[in-house]
Formats: C-alpha cells, structure tokens, sequence
C-alpha cells in the first residue's frame, strides 16, 4: 500500500466572480458551509489523510485568507502568495518550491462526504509511480450537487481518463481533488496556464489516472451550487 503524500495543496487565489456579490467582501475559500470555511473543510480533509503540512496559494483578498488560516494550530500551513492571478496550473508550478515529489491538490469551492474510506486516501492507494502521473477523483454527474454540465471525462476499464469531446456527454467530472506528481511539470516555461494543459498531456502519455469517488460531492462555486449544497448539507454533519 502506498504511503500518502505528507503534503497538499488548496487552490484558494481566485477572485471567485461567479459568487458575487457575496465575494465583493468574502474571498470565496472563506464562505460558510454549516457554520466552517470551504478552507477549513479542505485543511481538515488534507489533515485526515495524513498530509502534515498543507500549501494554500493566495492573491484575491489575501490578508484576510491569512488571517483564517493563522487561526488554524494543524497541520502546518505555508502559503505561496500570487502577485498575480497564474490560473490553476501556474500556482502549482508557482508553488512547488513548497511541495514534495508526490502531492494532493485540492480546489476551495468543492465539498465532499467520504465514502467507506478518505477519498484522499484512496487517491494514494490508487498512485502507481511507475504508470501514472496523476490520479483524478471523479464524480458521477448524476450525482452531483450543484452541478449542470455535460461532464469531463470516460473511464475505460483499466481507468486510464479520455477527455470528453466537443458534442459528447461524459459519465463523470472532474471533482477538483487530486493527486499528482511534480514531474508532470517539466518543461512548463509560462507562468499562466491551466492545470487542464496538464491533464491532457498525462493523457496523450497514457499516465492519466482516474477513480470514482464513492461519497457525495458539492459544487459551491456559483450561486445555485452553494444554495444546493447548504440545503442538501443542512440535515448532514460534514465530519466524515
């Protein structure tokens, strides 16, 4: 069984423009969801797994994600602060100088339920170093919450990860957690990029993993998800 990654990553910089206004005075990673911050529930996820220290990328409304997380007392906390907005890709590769060989990356705006086991967990028993360069948790899209989209990817058999096509409908989304490795990095020069640049060239490789999850998930990035998640999740205790 594979050990899991010591340390992780939270996408926390964006300007978070789909939840305005309340992101007019609120950094979207700081939203309430039964009374805790999309941040904390993140942290405390990573925490759970086993991640002794977490990296959290700032840059809209930065002192008051500061703030939040100095709060915290664990696990350990670095932040890799933007400048400017370097998009999902770039603030990875901006922060690798604080991640390790092998790391979860984890976006501000989901929320999950695990299943029978941590989803995290599952992403590192999963990890196969000598086939694989990233293993993405996916999401039924019938299942969602807070979702309306055509998905993002198939699975074959093997769980090797095909993008969907223009015109196709796919099975599963991209749930925002995952777990990668720095080399899927190498020769990226720009500053700005998507880390969607980088799944599709694990892809092209054959090295894109992909695993179901096996709890719920919620997208709270919009308006109509964060309303759908706070009434879905008002009967749930979002512990496990």
């Amino acid at each position: 069984m594979n050990p899991p990654p010591r340390v992780g990553m939270v996408l926390a910089a964006g300007l978070g423009t789909r939840l305005r206004p309340l992101t007019d005075s609120v950094p979207k990673p700081l939203v309430e969801i039964n009374g805790r911050t999309l941040l904390d529930h993140a942290i405390d996820r990573l925490a759970l797994a086993g991640a002794e220290r977490v990296v959290v990328n700032l840059h809209y409304k930065a002192d008051l994600v500061r703030a939040a997380l100095a709060r915290r007392s664990a696990p350990h906390i670095d932040v890799s602060e933007e400048p400017d907005l370097l998009e999902t890709g770039g603030a990875v590769k901006h922060a690798l100088p604080l991640l390790e060989d092998v790391f979860w990356v984890v976006n501000s705006d989901v929320l999950w339920l695990d299943g029978p086991d941590y989803a995290l967990t599952r992403l590192a028993q999963t990890y196969d170093p000598e086939r694989m360069d990233a293993v993405l948790l996916m999401q039924r899209t019938a299942t969602a919450v807070g979702y309306d989209g055509n998905g993002d990817y198939f699975l074959d058999p093997a769980g090797c990860a095909r993008r969907r096509r223009e015109r196709e409908v796919a099975p599963y989304l991209f749930s925002g957690i995952q777990l990668m490795h720095r080399r899927l990095f190498d020769g990226m020069t720009e500053p700005v990029f998507s880390l969607n640049r980088i799944y599709d060239a694990a892809e092209r490789g054959g090295r894109l993993q992909g695993i179901v999850h096996d709890g719920e998930w919620y997208h709270a990035g919009s308006p109509e998800g964060l309303s759908a998640t706070r009434a879905r999740l008002s009967s749930h205790r979002v512990e496990r």
